[in-house]
C-alpha cells in the first residue's frame, strides 16, 4: 500500500484529494491544521471510503516550528513516503507577519511548503518512484517576486501577495527539479482551475467548478503512469502546459531556493 501525506486535507481540494487517493487505496496520511481537525477528518474518511487507511498528522503552516512537527509525525509513521502532496494554501486580505517573521501568506503558500518537502524528502527518496506535488495556480501570471522584500514591506496587495506565492511555488518546483535530475524522485506542480472552496470565496467572492474537478490534476500527478519521469513541469486539466515567462526563470528560481534555504536554516538542522 502505498503511502501519501496530502496537506490542507481537511476540507476543500485537499479533501476531495484525499477521497479519490483513499478510494484508489493508498494510506492517507490526512493533514489538519490541528490534532482535532486532523483527527476528526480521517474518520470521517475512513468510515465514508473503502479501499485504503487513513492516519491523522497536524500542524499550523503558518508556524514552522509546527512545520518541522509534522515532519517528526511524518517520519514516525512512515519509512517511505511514495508521494508528497503539497497541497494547503491560503488568501489573507491583510499584512500579518508570522512568529517567524514571514508575511503570512509567504509563510503558509511557500516557506512551509519548501521546508516539509526538504525535511520529508528523505523518506520520498526511499519510495522506487517518489513523487511531490505541489499545488500552484493560474494567478501565478500576475506574481512577482521582489527577493529582497518577501514581506511585502513596501506595500501589501492581498491579491499580489497570492499571485506571488503561487509563482513562488512553481519556482521551487523548478529548483526542485533540478536537485532530483536522474534521482528516483520526480517533481511537478499544477493549476487545480478556478475552484468553489473557501479560498476561492475569501479571495474572489465567485463560485467556481466542484472540488472533483479541482483534484483531478493532483491525482493524476500523483498516480498516472504518463508522468513517470516527467519531472519540473506545470500542469492544468492533466496535461503540461507552458507556465508564465517569470515562472521559467532558472536563475530566479534557485536564488529563491538559496533564499529560502538561508531563512530556514534553524529548522533544516534541527
Amino acid at each position: 500500500m502505498k503511502t501519501v501525506l496530502v496537506t490542507g486535507a481537511t476540507d476543500g481540494i485537499g479533501l476531495e484529494t484525499a477521497r479519490q487517493l483513499l478510494a484508489a487505496g493508498m494510506h492517507l496520511l490526512v493533514h489538519g491544521r490541528n490534532e482535532a481537525k486532523a483527527v476528526r477528518q480521517a474518520k470521517a474518511l475512513a468510515s465514508r471510503v473503502s479501499g485504503g487507511k487513513t492516519t491523522p498528522v497536524w500542524g499550523d503552516l503558518s508556524r514552522m516550528r509546527e512545520v518541522a512537527s509534522l515532519a517528526e509525525q511524518v517520519r514516525a509513521i512512515a519509512p517511505v513516503l511514495n508521494v508528497l502532496i503539497n497541497n494547503a494554501g491560503i488568501y489573507v486580505q491583510r499584512r500579518a507577519i508570522t512568529e517567524d517573521g514571514f508575511e503570512m501568506t509567504m509563510a503558509v503558500n511557500h516557506f512551509a511548503t519548501y521546508l516539509l518537502t526538504r525535511l520529508v524528502g528523505p523518506l520520498v527518496s526511499k519510495a522506487p518512484a517518489g513523487r511531490i506535488v505541489t499545488v500552484s495556480s493560474m494567478a501565478h501570471q500576475s506574481g512577482d517576486i521582489d527577493l529582497d522584500d518577501l514581506t511585502f514591506a513596501n506595500g501589501f496587495d492581498a491579491y499580489s501577495a497570492y499571485a506571488t506565492s503561487k509563482l513562488a511555488n512553481i519556482l521551487f518546483t523548478r529548483a526542485l527539479a533540478t536537485r532530483l535530475a536522474g534521482n528516483n524522485v520526480t517533481a511537478n506542480c499544477l493549476h487545480p482551475g478556478v475552484i468553489d472552496t473557501k479560498l476561492l470565496h475569501a479571495g474572489f467572492s465567485i463560485k467556481g467548478a466542484s472540488v472533483e474537478k479541482g483534484a483531478r490534476t493532483s491525482v493524476y500527478l500523483a498516480t498516472s503512469d504518463k508522468v513517470i519521469g516527467v519531472n519540473g513541469k506545470y500542469f492544468a486539466d492533466c496535461r503540461e502546459t507552458a507556465p508564465s515567462s517569470q515562472a521559467r526563470d532558472d536563475s530566479l528560481a534557485e536564488a529563491l531556493w538559496l533564499i529560502s534555504e538561508r531563512l530556514l536554516t534553524s529548522f533544516l538542522q534541527s
